[in-house]
């Protein structure tokens, strides 16, 4: 018994890593690919894609409804319609509250990740969140414009707020407001 008091408190004194609580979320749904990982921490230094923890209860439970066990701040899209790995994420940068977020879509070329800002947060102190739709006809919430895609699109939405989608034309990217 006495011995096992011993190896416990030797155990207690023992270094602990502490990268390893903080080297991935908690939630792997919000992990992006290690190779993009590599690229936005490049770009974006001790930026974080935005997690169920950044939403607050309402829309988190308004996301998980539409959206179950996904991820609020990543998707996976086909948004060029090329079936190259593509993502779309949302960041909420290093020393930035949740108002500076911002809207980034990745691509891989085959052989590095290719990024392009779509849009940014907007002054909530709750995260937006990201999710893809297929491909359709949008219309805008004043009735003035009108997307026919043809690719899956992508929506960035803060609860209660605001939503746009953002598709790709085949030369630019296209967005309308779904609501405001």
């Amino acid at each position: 018994m006495r011995l096992k008091g011993v190896l416990i408190s030797i155990a207690l004194l023992l270094p602990v890593p502490i990268r390893s609580a903080f080297a991935a979320p908690q939630n792997g749904i919000c992990s992006l690919p290690e190779d993009l990982q590599s690229e936005v921490t490049k770009k974006y230094p001790g930026a974080k894609v935005v997690s169920p923890s950044d939403l607050q209860n309402d829309d988190r439970k308004f996301f998980e409804a539409d959206h179950k066990n996904s991820c609020p701040g990543l998707v996976k899209v086909d948004f060029y319609g090329d079936g190259k790995p593509t993502v779309a994420f949302v960041l909420i940068p290093r020393g930035m509250s949740k108002e500076h977020t911002e809207l980034i879509v990745a691509r891989h070329d085959g052989e590095r990740w290719n990024m392009m800002r779509l849009g940014t947060g907007g002054s909530s102190p709750n995260a937006p969140v990201v999710w893809s739709q297929p491909p359709g006809e949008y219309r805008d919430v004043y009735g003035n414009k009108t997307i026919r895609a043809t690719r899956p699109v992508i929506v960035f939405c803060k609860y209660e707020s605001w939503s746009i989608l953002y598709a790709w034309t085949g030369n630019h990217v296209a967005k309308v407001w779904l609501s405001d």
